[in-house]
């Protein structure tokens, strides 16, 4: 959720003397929210997380932070992909350890993958554990020419002098050979895959019915990483924030319900989270 995503609006304190007097327009009534008990609620368009809440299927981590924030979205975004201070070396990110440790280099399949046009994130930066970023299923294939000998000739040549001394060009060479391996497994993968849900009209949506399917798809990939901007609410908040909680909720509850009939909801864990909340106090914007 890039921007900042207001959290005190997110789960709202709404029995908070000090929440209503910061937020005297902005708050968010006891009368409007989704409660979840006597102190907390969810923001009235989040009735998607509401019903998974109930279905025993979310979980809301509070006060999740780092000490002395300087309310930078970059350098908070860097210690949320590298789990690494400032003063600490940020050589890769916390998704790509991970991708490394399991040996996920060694699978036919892409260890981990990002969907969307935005920058690949850098939670995803490994070492050793190539991650493709595509915008869609569709575009993921060479241009020009789509024939399986010249795949091949392509692959050979990524192939050809594996190990040299030049790092950037063993760089080019090992993500060149991933990306084209992993476009003809994701390619015959998502052919089979026929969702039981509808999901909503947003480019999240979209996002993590691709993921769906590829999940259901038999793909062994450990990792699928997705992002939904916006959240940077400097002013006019209530509506874009509104709007923008209920993409989030409505297009995770379908997910998780098109996993569930799949039977893979047991074994996917969706994670959201922002890099920093807004101020507690409301300004003049």
């Amino acid at each position: 959720m890039s921007g900042g995503n207001d959290g005190l609006n997110t789960i709202v304190p709404y029995r908070n003397d000090q929440y209503r007097e910061a937020r005297p327009k902005l708050g968010i009534s006891e009368s409007q929210v989704l409660q979840i008990d006597d102190q907390l609620g969810l923001h009235p368009s989040m009735r998607g997380f509401a019903d998974l809440l109930e279905a025993g299927h979310l979980a809301v981590v509070q006060g999740v932070g780092y000490p002395n924030p300087n309310r930078s979205h970059f350098e908070s975004m860097d210690i949320w992909h590298s789990c690494q201070r400032k003063d600490q070396n940020r050589a890769d990110g916390w998704l790509g350890r991970y991708l490394q440790q399991i040996g996920a280099a060694d699978s036919q399949d892409p260890a981990g993958l990002h969907l969307g046009d935005d920058k690949q994130p850098f939670a995803l930066m490994s070492r050793s554990v190539r991650v493709p970023s595509i915008r869609s299923l569709d575009e993921f294939r060479l241009a020009g020419n789509d024939s399986a000998q010249f795949r091949q000739a392509v692959k050979e040549l990524a192939d050809a002098g594996r190990g040299d001394s030049n790092d950037l060009l063993t760089f080019v060479q090992t993500s060149t050979s991933s990306a084209i391996t992993a476009s003809e497994r994701i390619e015959a993968a998502g052919m089979k895959y026929k969702s039981s849900q509808e999901y909503p009209q947003n480019a999240l949506a979209q996002k993590l019915q691709t993921v769906a399917k590829l999940i259901s798809s038999g793909l062994r990939t450990s990792v699928y990483y997705v992002q939904i901007g916006g959240f940077d609410t400097h002013a006019q908040q209530p509506n874009a924030h509104s709007v923008l909680l209920g993409h989030v909720s409505d297009s995770i509850n379908t997910f998780v319900n098109d996993l569930s009939v799949h039977g893979h909801a047991d074994r996917v864990l969706c994670m959201c989270f922002s890099e920093f909340g807004r101020r507690v106090k409301e300004n003049a914007s």
